[in-house]
């Protein structure tokens, strides 16, 4: 048995930038940060013959193309298994369309752990791009690169999109004492919205093919906040990243109209006026996680839990996807 792992993640600054509509044009940054969360694939051979996949449904078929999961029927596809005979599980610590990049996460976990099945070695930065390859190219998704990236190499990590489809990552080269202050001051509340990112990207991709201005003008400046960030937090200055998120909220709200809604503008007013320095929405929009990052951490605690927010703690993860057993 094979079990690969996977974190999600959390965008610290940039996010929006990695759609190859914008960067392709522009080149994107963003800087995203693993968590201590993740998403589980398991690979192993069973007794008899055909494909069997254990998710939120059960399938058992004989052939990859039968596949009804799109992203394993692909992920199978492509590493050609002519005679399949194989078991895959897949589980994770926190659902689905929450804003965390779980999609990006257990494609990551599943290549990881198919590979492995085949002993086949995998680099960050070549599995996050079979990642995306599935993703992107082969599935159509109106998505970025950045959760396929953060997934594959974890840290706090600082991802550049060049125009020809290469990505460059770096190291945030933030001191331990800035981490440690995110890691207790950055705080995570589930909406208890769900929802599929797919239509807020999809408007963001047409419009910025399109070459809205208001689109465009709007990514420039929320790639322009993601190196603010990293200068703010790279000198050691985290209260200032916490004013830039919320700025990068600010402006994050005006590329959709589904990106908050009166509940969840509710709850953020709510957060500023009881610790937080700022916050944002983590993901597309529209529900999942407000992150915010606060002064007053005990007396935000207290509000969100009053409101009837539940908090997931976290810390960062520095292993990235990873075969946890073989």
């Amino acid at each position: 048995m094979i079990i690969a792992r996977s974190p999600l993640r959390i965008t610290l600054g940039g996010g929006g930038t990695d759609l190859p509509s914008y960067y392709r044009d522009h080149e994107g940054f963003l800087i995203a940060a693993a968590i201590d969360k993740y998403v589980y694939v398991t690979v192993m051979r069973p007794f008899t013959p055909g494909i069997y996949l254990k998710y939120s449904q059960l399938e058992h078929v004989e052939l990859a193309k039968d596949v009804l999961h799109p992203i394993i029927r692909e992920a199978i596809q492509m590493l050609d298994f002519k005679t399949p005979q194989i078991e895959i599980t897949t589980l994770a610590d926190i659902p689905a369309g929450t804003g965390l990049g779980s999609s990006g996460s257990f494609t990551t976990a599943l290549l990881k752990a198919l590979y492995a099945h085949r002993r086949r070695l995998l680099h960050p930065g070549e599995l996050a791009e079979l990642a995306c390859h599935i993703e992107i190219d082969r599935l159509g998704e109106p998505i970025g690169k950045q959760d396929q990236y953060i997934a594959a190499y974890g840290g706090l990590t600082c991802f550049t999109f060049n125009q020809d489809d290469t990505v460059e990552a770096k190291p945030l080269a933030v001191g331990m004492d800035t981490l440690f202050d995110l890691e207790d001051n950055l705080l995570l509340f589930f909406t208890g919205f769900s929802r599929s990112a797919g239509s807020i990207l999809k408007d963001q991709n047409t419009r910025t093919q399109k070459n809205d201005d208001d689109m465009l003008n709007n990514l420039h400046f929320v790639k322009e906040l993601g190196y603010r960030s990293q200068k703010a937090l790279e000198e050691g200055n985290a209260s200032l990243f916490g004013e830039l998120m919320h700025e990068h909220w600010e402006h994050k709200k005006r590329r959709s109209g589904g990106m908050s809604n009166p509940q969840i503008d509710e709850w953020y007013e709510l957060g500023m006026k009881n610790g937080a320095v700022g916050g944002k929405l983590v993901g597309a929009g529209g529900g999942g996680f407000l992150m915010f990052y606060a002064s007053d951490r005990n007396k935000l605690r207290h509000a969100m839990a009053k409101a009837g927010l539940e908090e997931v703690r976290f810390r960062f993860d520095f292993e990235g996807t990873k075969v946890v057993l073989s």
